[in-house]
């Protein structure tokens, strides 16, 4: 039993309720990123599931373990978005040197590795939040069905594959990749919409294909309002032979009435010894990276957190320059908080490399849209907005504070989200997103 969770406490809890019937119907997996919370949660609808005499062991030969094991049971529905990019990559990269190993050994594999079911289930775990029973009657769904129809039909190629030529499979790994981020960015939201919580609730209560349903609700903290308060209602009267597993590693972003009917299991940081071992274990990754297992997976991303946050010192600053500019030409003062944060976002931008603002917003665009690959993948806008207001927040606490530089700081924070909400919620573009949010923030400062 979760024999794949690797240095987590938490399990032997989770262990001993299944084992006395007294596991609630409305779980919590809560604790750091990257702790194991989703894959203990898909290992919990497994157990649940299975019709096998020796309950909880990984490979047992059920037809609902099978299913579960392949994230393929009709008895599963997740949702909720997170890091698929960098899980898929850094799979891909698992397989690809898994099959160059196994080829200068000389060995033959007869079975499918488990480095080839990691890849797989890392694209299953996309493709399940594409599940038709959450999207029924959702227009957007005609658009997307076609990419996740192609990129099922190359998994399935990849499955039937039995190749010892790392190069066989580097091509088609890469076209899944490409296809993944396609249908992550354009299908996908950051956050989960009221439609697919009330089709999750009308699917909760038909009664299960095998013994057991699980829906798992992955960083759960990212619904819109109305989703979470349709999911209370699933928590207040759980249908029978269901068990809902929330994860977040920021629990207090769910409303406290959910948060009271929910049984909470924490998972706890690693230690940098432990998160080496899932690296070389699971990802074959190098057994000696140091930096841990959110940084290994961030390392398959084109662009690094601090790279962006380089990126958006240098936005900072051009819209200050700009917003002063403007000041300039209608012959009006400049204010002394739109120095202060000038100077400082500019100082900042200096010190990362970015060098001085940008003389328009045209410049402005176009080196950011280069440096950032467009943003074509998926969750890098999100990090980038993140790092923008991680930035405000320096600037906040830097020199003297006061209401003043506080109301500034909170106008930054205002369009951040407004610009995450557009870009993530209603699928705006990117560069538009951008636009009126350079043009919004400067227009504050000079009004």
């Amino acid at each position: 039993m979760f024999e794949n969770i690797l240095h987590q406490p938490v399990v032997e809890q989770l262990k001993a309720d299944l084992r006395s019937g007294s596991l609630a119907p409305a779980l919590l997996f809560s604790g750091p990123p990257y702790g194991g919370k989703g894959a203990a949660a898909l290992e919990l609808a497994r157990i649940l599931g299975c019709e096998g005499t020796e309950t909880g062991k990984w490979n047992c030969p059920c037809p609902s373990c099978r299913r579960h094991r392949n994230l393929l049971s009709p008895d599963l529905i997740i949702l909720g978005k997170k890091g698929f990019f960098q899980e898929i990559s850094a799979s891909a990269a698992a397989l690809v040197r898994h099959t160059k190993e196994v080829k200068s050994s000389g060995e033959q594999e007869r079975n499918l590795p488990p480095v080839r079911m990691l890849f797989i289930r890392s694209i299953r775990k996309l493709l399940a939040r594409f599940n038709p029973a959450l999207w029924e009657d959702d227009p957007k769904f005609g658009k997307i069905s076609p990419q996740v129809s192609a990129l099922e039909d190359d998994l399935a190629e990849i499955e039937g594959l039995f190749k010892t030529d790392a190069a066989e499979l580097e091509k088609p790994c890469a076209s899944i990749i490409k296809k993944a981020a396609k249908l992550e960015s354009e299908g996908l939201g950051e956050l989960i919409p009221i439609a697919r919580i009330r089709r999750a609730s009308w699917w909760s209560r038909l009664a299960p294909l095998g013994k057991h349903k699980c829906i798992i609700i992955e960083n759960a903290g990212h619904m819109q309002e109305g989703a979470k308060n349709a999911l209370l209602k699933i928590l207040e009267e759980p249908p029978p032979r269901l068990t809902l597993v929330l994860t977040s590693p920021y629990p207090m972003s769910l409303l406290p009435t959910m948060l009271s009917r929910l049984r909470d299991y924490r998972f706890v940081p690693r230690s940098p010894e432990a998160e080496k071992e899932v690296i070389s274990r699971i990802f074959r990754g190098p057994e000696d990276y140091a930096e841990g297992l959110e940084s290994y997976l961030g390392s398959f991303l084109p662009l690094k957190a601090g790279n962006l946050y380089a990126l958006g010192a240098y936005l900072a600053s051009s819209v200050a320059a700009e917003a002063a500019r403007e000041l300039q030409r209608r012959m009006k003062e400049i204010p002394p908080i739109l120095l202060d944060q000038g100077k400082f976002f500019t100082r900042v931008a200096e010190e990362e490399g970015m060098g001085r603002p940008a003389a328009n917003y045209k410049t402005l665009l176009e080196k950011i849209l280069r440096d950032a690959d467009n943003f074509d993948i998926p969750g890098l806008f999100s990090q980038f907005f993140r790092e923008l207001g991680a930035l405000v927040s320096r600037w906040l606490r830097s020199g003297q504070g006061s209401p003043e530089k506080a109301l500034w700081a909170a106008r930054w924070r205002r369009e951040i989200n407004q610009g995450l909400v557009e870009a993530d919620s209603f699928n705006i573009a990117v560069p538009t997103v951008l636009e009126r949010f350079l043009e919004t923030l400067k227009t504050g400062m000079i009004t």
